[in-house]
């Protein structure tokens, strides 16, 4: 089929013709994001490829309807950036790729934790200097700690396996307990419970209606004092002024995200001759104690190309038989 395949990066790209090295789709690549404006680049194609920092509102979609798109090909897992009620009643099926590699996320949010926790960041820059001290650098161990698991579809469960490796005790919260958790020796608790309980909290649940802003004023209040919070899930999960507050009166100890409420206009693109021009974000990055990675949880060789492949196989089963395989709708 003839692809539109919109907010491209050179790594798309190479992974994506790697993945159809047999030609059996023509995709025609565009380093615009898909918006209203953009869909005007749209010719033939039947199919849009889309990322989560594409905007694919009411708007958005009816256009493509009208531009003949038959099928919304998401090459992520999250969907929250679809209208999905919109979609369904324009009859445009939406795939997604479930599962990529849940241990590149899982592991990249141990990174984040390992780092912050032990000063490793600081530490490099400050032997780039030539300061070999150790102040400011005290960690603490892992072993012996509660993780506390919000959310533990696949890569909750990978990384609360890795914490176990750790010694760690793991506790979880989720609307649907995981059999495979609590063989592996996690115990389910309530989320008041983990929120109060836990030295490290590590987010994995969707972004929904419910987990909006999860991590506000009133569920901080709740967490232990010095408390380590990790995300590299969705951004929205957490109110970002919230946590500023927090990490101002050291009720929030070590700060890790991969995510940001507002990262759509800036993650994945380079503004180091420009400056950051959002406020809330230029102020996270003055803690010591914040670590920011640019979405980068999903970035291993290994997830790029089951990514590719996932979404490739999606759009040649819709071809084939009109069948929608991990369809949202």
């Amino acid at each position: 089929m003839k692809i539109a395949f919109f907010n491209t990066k050179q790594y798309d790209q190479e992974y994506f013709d790697l993945a159809n090295a047999n030609d059996a789709h023509q995709i025609r690549y565009f380093s615009s994001h898909l918006n209203l404006e953009s869909t005007s680049l749209i010719t033939d194609e039947k199919v849009v490829c889309a990322f989560i920092n594409d905007n694919l509102d009411t708007e958005v979609l009816q256009r493509l309807k009208q531009k003949g798109i038959e099928l919304i090909a998401l090459r992520s897992a999250g969907f929250n950036h679809v209208n999905i009620d919109a979609a369904k009643q324009l009859s445009l099926p939406v795939v997604r790729v479930p599962a990529y590699s849940p241990y590149a996320v899982a592991e990249h949010a141990v990174g984040l934790l390992l780092c912050l926790n032990r000063g490793i960041h600081r530490a490099h820059n400050r032997i780039r200097e030539g300061d070999f001290s150790l102040r400011g650098l005290m960690g603490f161990d892992l072993h012996g700690k509660t993780v506390g698991v919000i959310g533990t579809g696949k890569i909750g469960q990978a990384f609360a396996n890795i914490m176990i490796g750790f010694g760690c005790n793991v506790i979880a919260y989720d609307v649907a307990q995981s059999e495979a958790c609590i063989k592996s020796g996690v115990t389910y608790v309530s989320l008041h419970k983990l929120l109060s309980d836990a030295d490290v909290i590590s987010l994995h649940c969707p972004l929904t209606p419910q987990t909006y802003h999860l991590i506000d004023q009133k569920s901080l209040a709740k967490m232990r004092d010095g408390v380590t919070i990790i995300n590299t899930s969705r951004g929205k999960l957490v109110d970002t002024k919230a946590i500023i507050n927090t990490l101002k009166n050291g009720k929030v100890g070590l700060l890790g995200l991969d995510v940001y409420e507002e990262e759509e206009a800036l993650f994945f693109e380079d503004f180091s001759a420009k400056g950051i021009q959002d406020d809330v974000l230029a102020r996270l990055t003055t803690f010591p104690n914040v670590i920011i990675t640019s979405h980068q949880g999903f970035f291993t060789q290994e997830a790029m190309l089951n990514i590719a492949l996932t979404t490739l196989s999606n759009i040649s089963e819709f071809e084939q038989d009109g069948r929608v395989q991990n369809g949202v709708i």
